[in-house]
This record gives structure tokens, sequence and C-alpha cells, in this order.
């Protein structure tokens, strides 16, 4: 099931559970929000389409973080002029996580119970040691064989050349 929904004057395509980035609400975080603004929504094959929007649907959502995007450098320049100048912008968003479409609720994802956790943790530490006390199998190692060395030349002074002939002409 997804939906299209108009927020802050954007298209986004939401599903359940889906996270994102919005430009800024004047929301708190941890508060929840509703959108009506809903132009679209699928439901196992059935598509509603409205006109613009579609009525009585709501797209539930809870405000996360109010978070600032990348830095955009701004450069204009209008060259043999002499004219450069350089800015930088943050924009500022709010993230939000989809948490129903047309009041249904996505499934809710709950996390293992600490007691739970710790008697798979001992049941996996009891595994890994009964695996490790197993007695390992010896195989005939075959020789390593060396890498095989250059020899290198030595060197030997250079001969000495006789000296050139002075021709005596100036």
């Amino acid at each position: 099931m997804y939906a299209i929904v108009e927020i802050a004057g954007q298209q986004f395509k939401v599903e359940h559970g889906k996270k994102i980035f919005v430009h800024r609400l004047e929301h708190e975080e941890g508060k929840e929000v509703e959108f009506d603004k809903v132009l679209l929504i699928e439901d196992e094959g059935n598509i509603t389409i409205g006109t613009p929007t579609i009525k009585d649907a709501v797209i539930g959502a809870r405000v996360l973080d109010k978070v600032r995007g990348d830095k955009v450098i701004v450069f204009k320049k209008k060259r043999k002029k002499g004219y450069r100048v350089k800015n930088g912008h943050r924009q500022n968003f709010t993230e939000i996580e989809i948490i129903s479409i047309n009041g249904v609720k996505s499934p809710v994802r709950r996390a293992p119970k600490k007691a739970e956790s710790t008697e798979t943790e001992a049941v996996a530490a009891e595994e890994t040691t009964k695996t490790k006390k197993a007695p390992k199998k010896t195989e005939a190692k075959t020789p390593v064989k060396k890498a095989a060395t250059k020899k290198v030349a030595e060197k030997k002074p250079a001969e000495k050349k006789p000296a050139a002939k002075k021709t005596g002409k100036k």
C-alpha cells in the first residue's frame, strides 16, 4: 500500500514505515501529524485518484527530528566586469516517519525482550563452544616453495680513459 501526498508544497510517494525529509514543519519532535492533501492511494491493486485530492483520506506521520541539509554553494559571475559573488545556503528539513495511510496503521515492529535476547545469546554461545571443542583434523601439509631470489651483479669500477690530446691551436 502506498500513497502520493502533498506536504509543504511538494509531492511525496509514501509507504508504511518509510522515513522522508520534508521542508521545515512547525511541529515538535515526537508529535503526530496528519496530512489531508492525498492525491492517490494504491491498495492491493486498487488505485484511487483524487480530483484534485481524495476526500476523507488522511496520512498519519510522526515527527522524528529537525535537521539541516548539505551546504549548497551559489556562485554568480559576470565575465569581463569583475563581478563575482559567492554565497552558501543550508536548507532546514524535518524528518518524518509514516505511521498510517488512510487510517490503516503500519505493522508494529517490536524489539525482542531482553530476557529472550539473553537466552538466544546463551544458546549461540553454547553452540560456538561445542564447535570449538571438536578436534581438528590434521592434514598433510604441502611443502611451501620459496620464491626464487635474483642474483645481483656486482658493480665494477669504471675503466680509466686516456686523457684527450691537446692540439696547441689557438
